[in-house]
């Protein structure tokens, strides 16, 4: 995203005003100079589709063993649902991820922590989401090839870091040798 936040920014826009002006035909006079933008802008995006797909993968596969390495009969399904349904996903993948950082047994005094955590991490996420899904279509992008800007990538950049912060918190606590004292404080 990055790379196509800075193409948009360096050659993006006049790429756009010579295809106008070609009026899109690759037959047109003038059209084999734009061929290497074209390309590199291909590339650039196929390279942003395939690497949030596999980040995507990577994630959910994380996830569902961190809800194994809880109990190991835990099943995959509720996971994909939480993250493909829409309107349920919504809300249903903090809901989790926290389910599954309670399931690994924290310290009980982090939980304030946790919390500021992971709902900044989901309130990054949903704003990432909405710039790139609500407001990327209504933004007159008149002479931008992707309409992205440094706003969008900046969101998805915050999210991206704090969803591997929770990543980390999970992990660090499930594999960590002692887990005393426990999230529920013990009951004289």
């Amino acid at each position: 995203m990055t790379a196509l936040v800075a193409f948009e920014e360096i050659r993006g826009r006049r790429l756009a005003a010579e295809i106008v002006i070609m009026g899109g035909d690759p037959r047109a006079p003038g059209a084999e100079a734009v061929v290497g933008a074209v390309t590199l802008f291909a590339v650039l995006m196929l390279a942003a589709v395939t690497t949030t797909f596999a980040a995507g993968a990577a994630y959910l596969t994380w996830l569902v063993r961190a809800r194994r390495a809880n109990k190991a009969a835990n099943p995959s399904g509720p996971v994909l649902a939480a993250w493909l349904l829409p309107g349920i996903n919504l809300i249903a993948p903090v809901m989790l991820v926290d389910e599954v950082w309670r399931g690994a047994r924290p310290p009980f005094d982090r939980r304030g922590r946790w919390l500021a955590l992971v709902g900044a991490w989901w309130l990054s996420w949903l704003t990432a989401v909405a710039l790139v899904a609500i407001r990327l279509p209504l933004r007159d992008s008149t002479g931008d090839l992707t309409g992205l800007s440094g706003l969008e990538l900046g969101a998805a950049a915050v999210a991206a870091l704090l969803c591997a912060c929770t990543v980390r918190e999970i992990t660090r606590i499930q594999t960590a040798p002692a887990r005393l004292p426990r999230l529920t404080p013990a009951i004289p």
